[in-house]
């Protein structure tokens, strides 16, 4: 079950004309975590204001930043260990600056948006911790999922464009992030199994 994520080879292929100029110009992959992490810093802002319609193309930047880096490192042949240390380090920075615009957005409607954006904001991490321990014991690094990134993306705007449904959205964040780890874990588990 890949959720959005099955959307990545066609998103890939969309943003072609960029790896193919970074390639040319022999730009660094990091410069794409960068400016994911910019513009995932800049819809946090957004959100924070609720303005959800500035967020939607800032978040779609923040998802091509993530998507180029690791497109222009294997089309330029520079893939490397700390390459992936950045990669994960600029998603999770990414997450956490979105998260942090809308919890700021939640806490001008209620004390109960606030909260349930704060919890939400904590168990989006689970997948990302499931899919990193299961990769240091050796299985592969399993992405997507019923609540990926791009999910988590798409919820924001629509609980910044809809305050009153914020608590519904990030009771789906909730549920949608423990199902997710849950997957991956059965994944990495069924592979590390002797």
């Amino acid at each position: 079950m890949q959720g959005l994520y099955a959307l990545k080879p066609w998103y890939t292929r969309r943003l072609g004309r960029a790896v193919a100029a970074a390639e040319r110009r022999g730009l660094s992959p990091d410069v794409f975590t960068l400016a994911g992490v910019l513009a995932a810093a800049a819809a946090g802002g957004a959100l924070a204001l609720g303005w959800w319609w500035a967020a939607l193309p800032l978040l779609a930047l923040r998802l091509a930043g993530a998507n180029l880096d690791g497109a222009v490192a294997r089309a330029r042949g520079v893939s490397r260990p700390w390459g992936f240390v950045l990669n994960e380090l600029g998603d999770r920075a990414g997450d956490l600056l979105m998260w942090a615009g809308l919890a700021w957005w939640a806490a001008q409607h209620s004390t109960a948006a606030l909260v349930a954006v704060l919890v939400a904001t904590v168990a989006a991490t689970l997948p990302t911790f499931a899919s990193l321990s299961a990769a240091g014991a050796g299985a592969t690094r399993v992405n997507g999922g019923p609540l990926g990134k791009t999910e988590r993306c798409a919820l924001a705007v629509l609980g910044c464009a809809v305050p009153s449904w914020l608590v519904g959205i990030s009771v789906v964040v909730v549920v949608g992030s423990l199902a997710t780890a849950a997957l991956r874990l059965r994944t990495a588990r069924g592979e590390l199994r002797p």
